[in-house]
């Protein structure tokens, strides 16, 4: 429920606004909260700051999740901008189905055989949303914004692997993954943020919105829940993932009642699709 909220506050957010400030102001935000946390946790027990302490690697390691996020995010924001959000939703939604291949082919995780039915569904319901997004000008193969969305499920899917490495073979805590990429993420999207200030503000102006601090809240509090799971030891990727792309729901249904996209009727059996596939490929791994 969080994560499809947060779908909303980043269309409300990129919608005829400039994308760049939006990115780089919902991400200082998220940066904020951490830092008042690790100060307030510092000034009243200063062993609070060891659950936090991290090598110069696992440094590195979490500024290399920051950058692979920041470029996944920035792919996405420009894709919200430009496209309704009952198609770009349900192709962020098919990260699991990549999620899962990774997962075959790097972590040695093997799909049952009820988990490829629900990848042939996802498939499948892939295929038709292309062709209900061509009734809308939208063509698959050609459209930037469905390649910006595709790339960044596709970056997603490998954050995904990265953050299983990081919180069960690294032994990060969950917290200090959080708190230390929320902080990065600030100088990874600062350069996009420069780069339009210097070139692209007078032709892309922005427009303060309270949806913006919003995103990173929202993303704080889901992430929370969602980095808890990934720690778990017997946690399978290919099962957190699918569920979490359950909130595709939210966003569509907002799209369709709220801003008036079009075609729902027809939008609809795609999303049916995705989710059947969706709980296919969760209950494969029970």
């Amino acid at each position: 429920m969080l994560l499809g909220c947060y779908d909303i506050a980043k269309k409300t957010s990129v919608r005829d606004n400039a994308v760049p400030p939006v990115l780089l102001l919902s991400v200082l935000t998220g940066a904020f909260i951490w830092l008042s946390i690790l100060a307030l946790g510092f000034l009243h027990d200063r062993s609070y700051s060891t659950l936090f302490y991290l090598d110069v690697r696992q440094h590195l390691l979490l500024l290399a999740k920051a950058a692979m996020v920041g470029t996944s995010w920035s792919c996405a924001f420009f894709a919200l901008k430009y496209l309704p959000l009952s198609v770009a939703t349900p192709i962020r939604a098919t990260s699991p189905l990549w999620t899962i291949l990774l997962a075959v082919a790097v972590m040695n995780e093997r799909p049952a055989a009820i988990q490829w039915a629900g990848i042939a569904l996802v498939l499948a319901a892939f295929f038709a949303l292309s062709r209900v997004g061509a009734k809308e000008g939208i063509y698959f193969h050609r459209d930037r914004g469905v390649t910006l969305m595709i790339v960044a499920t596709l970056l997603g899917s490998l954050c995904a692997l990265f953050d299983k490495y990081l919180l069960q073979v690294v032994k990060i805590s969950p917290m200090a993954v959080q708190a230390w990429f929320s902080i990065y993420l600030v100088p990874v999207m600062l350069p996009l943020a420069i780069r339009w200030f210097n070139r692209e503000r007078v032709e892309t102006p922005f427009q303060r919105r309270w949806s913006i601090p919003m995103i990173a809240i929202l993303l704080l509090i889901a992430d929370y829940v969602y980095f808890r799971a990934v720690a778990e030891p017997d946690a399978l990727i290919s099962v957190i993932s699918p569920l979490r792309r359950t909130s595709v729901i939210i966003p569509f249904a907002f799209g369709l009642i709220r801003l008036k996209e079009k075609n729902w009727s027809i939008k609809t059996p795609c999303i049916v699709l995705i989710l059947l596939g969706v709980y296919l490929l969760s209950i494969g791994s029970n």
